[in-house]
Parts: structure tokens; sequence; C-alpha cells
């Protein structure tokens, strides 16, 4: 099978993992801190590297820089043990190049999924490499992309000049030439709102945005922006690494935004057992394209620079979620999104929309979940 090595200071869990990998059949070394695992890896690289975060001497972000620096094991997936209190950290280590992390205490379930996901990620690449073929044809798209895109700009620079005339947000604006838009919608809100009283309403908003917001920001998001009950990121290909593309983190940001959801749901049926409200419940879609961050400036009243995403691809996504509410899938993706990435997810039904205002209708999946 595999060889992984496991790194973790308390000797509980480092048997407890080792016993679960064993028993699947994998070859496992173990290190009681990041330097020995260090070691070890160099030594042999592995197929797999899990880590504690927290362990004396070189913790796990340390080991993790290190282990990407080296070019002969650069490519090694790593999974992150972490418990919950160090939860708001872990956005460093999916920035700096984590493939995965698991919470403490974990079952041996999701430790196995994670490792079979993270090993499966072999034949992913051998599936990216038969894509070769398609170069010419993406490359296309891709242009066709950024043509339209630079339109939308044109056209937007035209309308806000007679706006700002005396702006020129133009020379800080952030050009992000390929990056995965997300977009997520409440479809039931207004329902849900108007059941609930302003004290209950503003705690329930607190608690899902709260969650979302996390979730958003665990997965390195270039930029996010709440619109009314609706929540607008956008995930940047500068932040990726060679094992965790922007895609891949947007897909992950997109599943755990679906579990917050329905975390709400429970929640509500808990806390309103009486009351006859909407099913709770989030709209997600995902596309990939040219985006530019505009700083717009407002001479007129003063007040701080505004950043707006602009770009095809950021209109085609929250058309696409109206588009994938009305199909009743929980997350609509187009293939363009997900083709760099094939093999890392679980698609359901495949259908080609027509989005009002394009001229091509667009193929889109509906996305169910990673694959183990």
């Amino acid at each position: 099978m595999a060889l992984i090595v496991v790194m973790e200071d308390d000797a509980g869990t480092r048997m407890l993992v080792a016993s679960v990998l064993q028993k699947d059949g994998h070859e496992v070394v173990t290190a009681e801190d990041g330097a020995t695992g260090l070691q070890l890896v160099r030594r042999s690289p592995p197929d797999l590297i899990i880590s504690d975060v927290q362990m004396p001497g070189m913790n796990g972000f340390d080991m993790l820089a290190a282990v990407r620096a080296d070019p002969a094991t650069a490519a090694v997936p790593v999974v992150l043990l972490t418990s919950l209190q160090e939860r708001a950290h872990m956005r460093i280590g999916m920035t700096t190049g984590a493939d995965d992390y698991i919470t403490k205490p974990f079952r041996a379930a999701e430790l196995r999924a994670a490792v079979s996901a993270q090993l499966n990620r072999r034949s992913v690449q051998a599936s990216l490499q038969t894509m070769a073929v398609d170069a010419a044809v993406q490359k296309a798209l891709i242009e066709q992309k950024h043509q339209l895109a630079k339109l939308y700009e044109q056209r937007l620079a035209a309308a806000l000049s007679e706006r700002w005339p005396d702006g020129n947000g133009s020379e800080t604006d952030v050009r992000l030439p390929n990056a995965t838009v997300l977009f997520v919608d409440i479809p039931n809100y207004a329902g849900v709102a108007q059941r609930l009283d302003g004290r209950e309403l503003a705690e329930l908003v607190k608690k899902f945005y709260g969650s979302a917001n996390d979730t958003v920001h665990l997965f390195g998001a270039r930029y996010m922006r709440f619109v009314g009950e609706a929540l607008l990121a956008v995930f940047a290909e500068e932040s990726d690494t060679e094992t965790v593309n922007h895609g891949l983190r947007a897909v992950r940001a997109a599943l755990g935004l679906v579990d917050a959801a329905r975390g709400m749901q429970k929640y509500l049926a808990s806390q309103y057992p009486g009351r006859t409200l909407p099913p709770f419940g989030v709209n997600v879609a995902l596309h990939t394209g040219a985006v530019a961050l505009a700083v717009l400036q407002d001479p007129l009243h003063g007040g701080p620079p505004q950043t707006l995403p602009v770009g095809d691809a950021v209109s085609a996504t929250m058309l696409l979620q109206k588009q994938g509410r009305a199909l009743g899938w929980p997350i609509v993706a187009s293939v363009a999104a997900l083709r760099p990435i094939t093999g890392a997810v679980r698609t359901g039904a495949r259908a080609m929309l027509n989005l009002p205002g394009r001229a091509e209708p667009m193929d889109v999946v509906q996305l169910v979940g990673l694959a183990l």
C-alpha cells in the first residue's frame, strides 16, 4: 500500500493513528516531533504525511514549510491534526501548502477518509495528464474569457467615470488572470425572517455568517463580500501550491457552507420547535475565469475606498447560482471550474444552462462532495 509518516508528540494519538492505518495495510513510520519526522521524510519521501500542529521544537507549520521548500518532497501531500482551539489558525496551514486538516478528537472513519482522498491524488494527476490533448481548446476558451472580461471592465469603467470623474482607481486595481468565484445565497431567508423577531433573526444571522466567514477565510479566499444576505468570495491562484489550487479550496469552502446550513437547520428545529419555519438551506455556485478587484474612490463624498470584483466570471457565477437553485442543486459548478481538479471531486447530474445575457450555454454539473 502506501508509506505514511506520522508526526505526533502525544503517544496515545500517535498509536491510534498508526494502528488505524496499519490495519488498512499501509506502512507507517512515526516520530515524536517535527524535526525527527522531517528527517524520516527526507530519508525516504513517503506517499503521505500526517502531522500535529503543536509539537515541541519544530511545530507542524515549520515542518510543512521545510517539506514544501525541498524539491524532493514538495509534492508530498500533508494532512494536519489540530484541536478545536487551534481552528482559527488553520488558514495558515491551508494557504502555505497543507492539503487537508482533521480536528481532534477524530473518529477512525474521518482519518481513513482524509487519507484515502490524498492517496487518490496520484490517480487524479494521471487523469490531468490525459487532458493535455485539450490544451489548445482550453487556451482558446481562456482567451475568450479574457476578452469578455476586458469588455465588461471597459463598460464598467465608462459608467464609473461619470460617477467618479476624478477617480484614478485603475492604478491600484488588482487583476487576477485565473480565479474561482464562489457565490452563496439563502433562498428561504425572507420566509425565515418573517417568522422571527429582530433579536432572534440577529442571533441567526450572526451564527450562520460567522460560520460562513470562518469557512471562507479558512480555505484562503483572496476577497469576500456580503451582498445582502448573499456572500461573494474570490479564490485566486496567487496562493496556490503544488498540491492545492484555488479551485479545490473553493470546493472545500462550498461544501463547508452547505454543512453549516445543515447545522443551522438543526439549530432552528431545536430552538423553535413549535414554529413552522421554512427549511434553512443554501445554494452555492462556482465558476472560474479572470477577475479584477477594482478599487473605487468617491471624491464627491469622501470615505474609504471600496473594492469591487468585476469580470465575466463574477457576473456568470451570480447568474449560475439562481439556475442552480431552480434545479434544486445545493452546489452547482461550471465544468470549467472543476476540470483542473478532475478526480478530486464527486459530481452528480450534468446540464447545459442558458444564462441570461450570454450567447452560449454553460456546461455545468452538480457538485456532490470530495472523492474518497
